[in-house]
């Protein structure tokens, strides 16, 4: 009797002893993204093997911290966004979303888990509504924003002689933000917007909207599209002759993976603003090379990247606030500067945009790629500060003025 209760009094000291059974905390995140459509090479599956190298990475489990991943597809469309995120919050327990690239998906979201009081760290969607008018207190915009993609192409382009340009807009809430954005930075610096078209989302055949942007005249054509469209719009504007009759084309959100499908030969001399490139410096390419591994030989774009770098920030601050209280979690969020391998040091604003250096690339020619992936030279860096738009001019109603 008493070797019994000797080894049920030891028992109950390691149980007590040990700190990860006794407060182990379950998280459950779902990436949200298009698993099979245009924008699928650039999140998708991806971005789940980048929340789990997360997961990885920050040993949670070795710090009592017990997360599940889930996915699925919103296949573009705000409806089917709503109905999975309303889902996981309400009868599958999920305790923060990722990812959602599209912004009208993004925005829907963005709402939802306000009214559900979870966390919603976005690093697909591009809109700067997301931390302007529709800003939350329960959203982090992560990676890139249209802002600083109009400050980044938009500024140089324009800068660099192209003074007048004309846009092909994706028609919904993405396009007409990046149209917008753009358009502001190109009249600031004394261009002027000679015209715009709106195209089908998604699309496949752009001839007559490259047409009617060739007819304006404009030195440059920016494209306010991404993913399979910008891809499209690039190849047919080079059957056409565009880039060779003399007018520039502006890819204003274009990402590793694009290049990677359009080829250099095609793709070469493109203008582009980025967060993330792999081949940046040796923590970029160490990480990059395992999620490689993992993703059929294909580098991460910067939406996996940010969906990695956000992830790893959120279970910080569940350790730090030993618990998954969303008010709590989004506090100590905004409290803690970020750090990690791909971003560096940043900090996240009260509008919950997440601050971070973006980068002015130019897409190599083919001579001077040396290898697979390698496809971008650095041509300036835009610092935080000026890359996003100062909250002294933030529309968001969390900021004080």
């Amino acid at each position: 009797m008493q070797l019994k209760t000797l080894l049920a009094a030891t028992a109950l000291g390691a149980l007590m002893a040990s700190p990860a059974l006794a407060q182990q905390i379950s998280v459950k995140a779902g990436v949200l993204n298009d698993r099979s459509g245009l924008y699928a090479d650039l999140s998708g599956e991806g971005s789940v093997i980048a929340a789990r190298l997360a997961v990885e990475d920050f040993k949670a489990a070795e710090k009592g911290i017990k997360v599940e991943i889930v996915s699925a597809d919103h296949q573009n469309k705000p409806d089917v966004g709503s109905t999975i995120a309303r889902q996981w919050y309400d009868q599958d327990g999920v305790d923060l979303i990722l990812d959602v690239p599209t912004s009208s998906v993004a925005l829907a979201v963005n709402q939802i888990t306000r009214e559900k009081n979870k966390v919603h760290i976005n690093s697909g969607a591009a809109s700067s509504d997301l931390t302007g008018k529709a800003c939350s207190p329960n959203t982090v915009h992560w990676t890139y924003d249209t802002y600083a993609l109009a400050q980044g192409t938009g500024g140089a382009m324009t800068k660099a002689g192209g003074d007048s340009w004309f846009f092909l807009t994706a028609d919904y809430a993405f396009g007409h933000a990046l149209e917008r954005d753009t358009s502001a930075v190109v009249t600031k610096a004394g261009g002027k917007v000679l015209g715009a078209v709106r195209t089908p989302f998604p699309g496949t055949d752009f001839s007559s909207f490259l047409l009617q942007a060739q007819a304006s005249k404009a030195k440059v054509i920016g494209l306010a599209n991404a993913g399979g469209d910008t891809i499209n719009s690039i190849k047919q504007a080079g059957e056409f002759g565009i880039v060779a009759g003399g007018q520039k084309l502006a890819g204003l959100l274009v990402f590793a993976t694009d290049v990677h499908a359009l080829g250099l030969q095609t793709a070469q001399g493109l203008v582009l603003t980025e967060s993330f490139y792999w081949d940046k410096d040796d923590g970029t390419r160490a990480w990059s090379e395992r999620f490689a591994k993992l993703n059929g030989g294909k580098k991460p774009s910067m939406v996996q990247a940010g969906v990695y770098s956000g992830m790893l920030h959120y279970l910080k601050a569940v350790e730090a606030t030993k618990g998954k209280d969303a008010a709590a979690v989004m506090a100590k969020m905004k409290e803690m500067p970020t750090d990690d391998p791909l971003f560096g040091k940043g900090s996240v604003r009260a509008d919950g945009r997440k601050m971070h250096d973006m980068y002015l690339f130019e897409v190599k020619k083919p001579s001077e790629s040396k290898g697979p992936w390698d496809y971008y030279k650095q041509v300036a860096v835009l610092k935080a500060d000026e890359a996003f738009k100062p909250l002294a001019e933030s529309e968001c109603p969390l900021v004080k003025k």
